[in-house]
């Protein structure tokens, strides 16, 4: 299947997972999950349509975003991966959006490097929704702390992100992140990957995070 049909499939099953949960299409943004992916291996999908792509190092992006961004200027970089307080000035200067801001000093670091740069990329608070020791993200405890150090520092919040455990049903995480966002006045739900992406779409999810089905197994 060339990635063009395999956008296509994508954005069809994306629409037909909308409709009993009545929800358009257009409000859900798939994210092209392109990290370990070489810029040719992007360039096919940009040439489709695609302009959210995501990526989990900032080094992996600054080597190949900027070439990609002079030919379609209107790609949109997604960092999806855990974030080191000392990339924080690098990633806002590359992102449009930070998926996995999920500690008070690096809320303390993007707040930093926006008001240094002029630039604000859309921040979602990473949840550690099955309180996994081995993952990133806030303790469910500490959300609510969390995410008053973000406003009071002006991050630009747009919602909850989270990663349910690998090998059970993610329905109930994603559920629960919904609730959570609700709870704190927060309307983005970047959740949902390969495997259950349709399952978060039905719950809710603004922005789903797709990698091997767009772009076939990692290497």
């Amino acid at each position: 299947m060339s990635p063009a049909a395999r956008l296509a499939s994508i954005n069809e099953r994306i629409a037909r997972a909308a409709r009993p949960a009545r929800r358009s299409p257009a409000d859900i943004t798939l994210i092209a999950v392109s990290k370990t992916h070489p810029a040719e291996a992007i360039t096919p999908l940009l040439a489709a349509g695609q302009r959210d792509f995501g990526e989990n190092r900032v080094q992996e992006a600054q080597a190949k975003w900027p070439a990609l961004r002079e030919a379609w200027p209107d790609a949109r970089l997604h960092l999806i991966g855990q974030l080191q307080s000392n990339k924080a000035a690098e990633a806002v200067a590359l992102a449009d959006a930070i998926h996995a801001v999920d500690r008070p000093s690096l809320v303390a670091a993007l707040a930093k490097a926006m008001d240094a740069q002029g630039r604000r990329p859309a921040c979602f608070v990473q949840v550690n929704i099955g309180a996994e020791p081995q993952k990133g993200g806030c303790a469910i405890d500490d959300l609510p702390a969390l995410l008053a150090e973000a406003r009071a520092a002006d991050l630009p919040l747009a919602g909850l992100m989270c990663l349910p455990p690998a090998g059970v049903e993610a329905a109930p995480y994603f559920a629960l992140l919904a609730k959570l966002a609700r709870d704190n006045g927060l309307a983005g739900l970047s959740m949902g990957m390969s495997d259950d992406f349709e399952t978060a779409v039905m719950l809710g999810a603004t922005h789903v995070r797709v990698g091997s089905a767009l772009f076939g197994a990692r290497a």
